[in-house]
């Protein structure tokens, strides 16, 4: 394996662990909360909205981060 792969391997495991902590935390108590079908499915909606929320802040916060880089240090 080359460093790339490795680093695309370890990438990829920290985003899986990453959705399975979202799912624990913020969708599978939610959908305890309800009874009917179509507030389960609002519930994984609307959840899903919020996932895309936050990774769309970590890719400003990431994009940020690389251009403003070089004039901070």
């Amino acid at each position: 394996m080359s460093n790339t792969n490795i680093t695309y391997l370890v990438g990829g495991g920290c985003g899986l662990i990453a959705l399975i902590a979202f799912i624990m935390l913020f969708v599978a108590p939610a959908l305890q909360s309800h009874r009917r079908a179509w507030e389960r499915v609002a519930v994984v909606v609307l959840s899903g909205y919020v996932l895309a929320a936050f990774v769309g802040i970590g890719v400003l916060a990431g994009a940020l981060l690389v251009l403003e880089w070089p004039s901070v240090f």
